[in-house]
């Protein structure tokens, strides 16, 4: 099986990068009141290009010219942006747009119309002004607003807020193992540490901890790497603070002496609740790592006579009791999956058709694609009317008979309605293989309505597996709350998989929710919610939340063969169309 990439480049613009780019030349131009001709211009180049499969950035003129919705004058623009970063129009827009409108225009819930409103009645310039505004009561009494969009948008100005200065974990993976791997090179002794060697979800700096006990050599070394630049205010005589240039993430590194390299770097990549843990003598780790030295992390659990405890798992559960008692349990690989479900292809809103998706699946070492796209609810990402789902059906047996010993599972990602029904008869539903149930719409919800919802869902006799419960985005919109107890005991009892959806900017559900799920009884699929075949790489992320939360293969549903995954299915449908009869 063909490991993980990493593909976020910060050197190349990629294709989401000019398709954002586009977004908000429209979103400026409404804010300007332009010509609304030349505004569905980029609106329709932003639906188009979304289509496109090719690397936008390596196309000649004549080419993106030549590619379906996209036309000379996009793609000249196109060509612009890789150039210099901008275009003429783009250029101008931003000229006139003060940089804090632009932030607000980035407020979720408030179109360009609205914020002109807030800029040009009220002069605000800038979040904080705006968040003062509606503790002062003053966006309410704006034409068009009122109470409920004032709280709506101090919510969201609340949540940016508290995620300023964050980072996803796929952010800054790369540029931190590049790191480690720079200052290896040096004959330096380094780890990882802190949020990034935990595999958190975000995080607001990279750490590493250097075992050197001259510090000027591991300055020097860090000096040297051109892709970073140091604050030497914040920076001291054991620790270099700085930032990588590339990414703007934040970057520590703390020196410490070679003889204690185990203890800095344990006592840095582990929560307080984990250093403070009884080790069974009344004793914890903390005072352990400040008493004696060790150098390196292996020599403190042959000293304790434990098993090793991954980075993962040092969060303060039980971690500490299982490896004294020794009952660690094997985590789930990258390694260990053998197929992947919930992916999306052509037919609804993926990038690529379902045969690429099929065979770049295959080449990639798996035994099985899910394929699950878009309900007919879900119109605005081309969800499959039932019509096309019997085209669908038929190309899938086609494509089975093609690349037989590999199986394409005939899925769908059924919309869960207001009312927590799912959106197809269920003659239809029967006609899948499986069938992944998420909330797409109407996602402001209060607790008790959003659980009543999912729980709903969750009873229907033809729901697989539960997914993205929480419909989270991280770093830009808080997920709907939920009673997760109540959703995950539904799962329970009606033998209901659930998702830990890969795609890193949602990595949900959350970790500490999986655990109770497996505590529970409940299988966990790795899914990667992949709209291109790139996408079924981040399972990869996907394996890190299922670890910390204790995730074994036996667990795993996406871990099973095909053989196994198929007579799971088959014995689904089998008790669901018993139940649909009953």
């Amino acid at each position: 099986m063909v490991s993980p990439h990493f593909y976020f480049n910060f050197e190349l613009m990629g294709n989401q990068e000019i398709i954002n780019i586009f977004k908000l030349t429209a979103s400026l131009m409404e804010l300007h009141e332009e010509n609304s001709f030349k505004i569905r211009t980029y609106q329709n180049a932003v639906y188009n290009l979304d289509k496109i499969s090719s690397d936008l950035a390596s196309l000649s003129l004549e080419e993106l010219a030549s590619l379906e919705g996209v036309g000379k004058s996009i793609a000249g623009k196109i060509q612009d942006l890789n150039a210099t970063g901008t275009f003429p129009e783009l250029s101008s827009l931003l000229a006139q747009t003060p940089k804090g409108v632009i932030d607000i225009l980035n407020i979720k819930g408030i179109g360009p119309k609205k914020v002109r409103s807030i800029w040009k009645e009220l002069d605000i310039v800038s979040t904080e002004a705006l968040l003062e505004a509606c503790n002062e009561n003053k966006i309410a009494t704006l034409k068009g607003f009122g109470e409920k969009t004032q709280e709506s948008i101090k919510k969201e100005l609340m949540f940016a807020s508290a995620q300023k200065d964050k980072w996803m974990y796929a952010e800054a993976e790369a540029t931190a193992l590049k790191l480690e791997k720079d200052l290896s090179a040096l004959n330096l002794k380094v780890s990882l540490a802190g949020d990034i060697q935990r595999k958190s979800e975000t995080l607001d700096t990279i750490q590493l901890i250097v075992g050197e006990n001259q510090p000027k050599k591991v300055f020097d070394a860090v000096s040297g790497i051109k892709t970073l630049e140091q604050n030497i205010k914040a920076s001291g005589p054991f620790v270099w603070r700085g930032k990588d240039l590339l990414t703007e993430i934040k970057v520590e590194v703390k020196i410490c002496p070679e003889e204690r390299f185990g203890n800095f770097t344990y006592l840095n990549s582990a929560s307080s609740l984990h250093l403070k843990a009884d080790l069974g003598n009344s004793s914890n780790l903390f005072q352990l790592l400040t008493s004696k030295d060790f150098k390196n992390e292996q020599e403190i659990f042959t000293h304790l006579n434990f098993p090793f405890i991954v980075p993962e798992l040092r969060e303060g559960y039980d971690e500490i009791e299982k490896a004294r008692e020794n009952k660690l349990p094997e985590l789930i690989t990258y390694k260990d999956l053998k197929g992947t479900l919930h992916n999306h292809s052509t037919y609804s809103d993926g990038v690529h058709t379902l045969e690429q998706m099929a065979l770049y699946c295959k080449e990639l070492g798996f035994e099985y694609l899910g394929i699950s796209d878009h309900s007919k609810s879900a119109f605005y990402a081309n969800g499959l009317q039932e019509f096309r789902i019997v085209e669908q059906h038929a190309e899938i047996d086609a494509l089975n008979k093609k690349l037989t010993p590999f199986k394409i599972f005939k899925g769908i990602e059924s919309d869960i309605l207001n009312d927590g029904s799912l959106d197809y008869e269920d003659s239809v539903l029967a006609s899948f293989d499986f069938i992944v149930a998420s909330i797409h719409s109407n996602l402001k919800m209060d607790k008790a309505k959003a659980t009543e919802r999912l729980i709903k869902a969750i009873e229907n006799p033809y729901t697989t597996m539960l997914g993205h419960p929480t419909g989270r985005l991280l770093l830009k919109r808080e997920g709907y709350p939920i009673d997760h107890k109540k959703v995950i005991d539904a799962c329970a009892e009606n033998n209901v998989i659930i998702e830990i959806n890969a795609h890193p900017r949602r990595l949900d559900m959350e970790w500490k929710w999986v655990r109770y799920a497996l505590e529970k009884g409940i299988m966990i699929s790795i899914n990667p919610d992949a709209h291109e075949m790139e996408g079924y790489l981040d399972m990869h992320y996907g394996v890190h939340v299922g670890r910390k939360a204790g995730l074994t293969k036996k667990m795993t549903f996406n871990a099973l063969s095909m053989e196994e995954a198929e007579q799971y299915f088959n014995k689904k449908k089998s008790s669901s169309t018993t139940s649909s009869n009953a």
